[in-house]
């Protein structure tokens, strides 16, 4: 049996977020010489030709933004969250909103958005209106971990792809940040165990990457302000499902949903 072609795969509602959601999948889609999917979950059988003429109309618009790309629409049924997971195991990349305000509003709020991120088995990006920039560098957040790993191929590749700068961010361990009576590690030491980590970890790529210019950053404030910062004029901030030493549980607790629920520009989420 022929293999499916895989494509990248855009949720939508007919919301501003949604839309921008798709121009940029759209732009990606280009990138990687796939195809374009576009689909709309409906969980109200009774709209579906509302449903129909939405995403024709933003099928329409990312056709008008990428000469040349194959765009395809679709309608189904079912929860939001679920289908777009379960279409994440034969599909490139996931694309979603940030948020949802369309006519089908329920169907991509933060809380599905995260909801897909988390459990989906291909990247999700999770896009921010206004629209997401064109310029600037692919910020990834680092560690040790096997997600960490898989999120640094992720954007060495996404930023050689857009011929720009990478700028990796490795934080401090937990124990630098937990206040305690105990004594704390000393700093010193931690920011230089950091930095040959951080660099370990980047060498491993560079080699398959010549063209992407690097720039290490080891941080001693919070993991989520120093991605966010990192990345306020960044094209595109990649994250591992989940981390260890600085960026632990990324897609559990207050990290993923500061970095996620306010992000200040497309968020990638490689799953580990």
């Amino acid at each position: 049996m022929a293999r499916t072609k895989q494509s990248v795969v855009v949720g939508v509602d007919g919301s501003e977020s949604s839309l921008e959601a798709a121009l940029w999948a759209a732009a990606e889609a280009e990138r990687l010489l796939l195809p374009l999917r576009v689909v709309l979950v409906n969980n109200d059988p009774t709209r579906d030709p509302f449903a129909k003429e939405v995403v024709r109309d933003i099928g329409n618009t990312c056709r008008r933004a990428v000469s040349d790309l194959e765009v395809s629409e679709e309608v189904t049924n079912g929860h939001p969250a679920e289908e777009l997971v379960h279409r994440s195991a034969s599909a490139r990349l996931i694309v979603v909103g940030s948020r949802g305000q369309g006519a089908f509003r329920e169907t991509l709020l933060g809380s599905t958005s995260a909801a897909v991120a988390t459990h989906a088995s291909s990247p999700v990006v999770v896009v921010p209106a206004p629209g997401a920039a064109t310029s600037g560098p692919v910020v990834v957040g680092v560690d040790d971990s096997t997600g960490s790993r898989k999120a640094l191929r992720y954007a060495f590749d996404a930023a050689d792809r857009r011929r720009s700068e990478l700028v990796a961010v490795q934080a401090l361990p937990n124990a630098y940040f937990i206040p305690g009576p105990y004594d704390h590690p000393d700093r010193d030491e931690l920011v230089a165990n950091a930095k040959k980590r951080l660099a370990e970890q980047v060498s491993a790529w560079t080699e398959s990457y010549p063209e992407v210019v690097v720039r290490q950053i080891v941080s001693n404030i919070p993991p989520a302000q120093v991605l966010r910062e990192a990345a306020q004029h960044a094209q595109l901030l990649v994250v591992g499902h989940r981390g260890l030493g600085g960026f632990p549980g990324l897609l559990v607790g207050s990290v993923a949903r500061g970095v996620l629920h306010h992000p200040p520009c497309p968020v990638a989420v490689v799953p580990g």
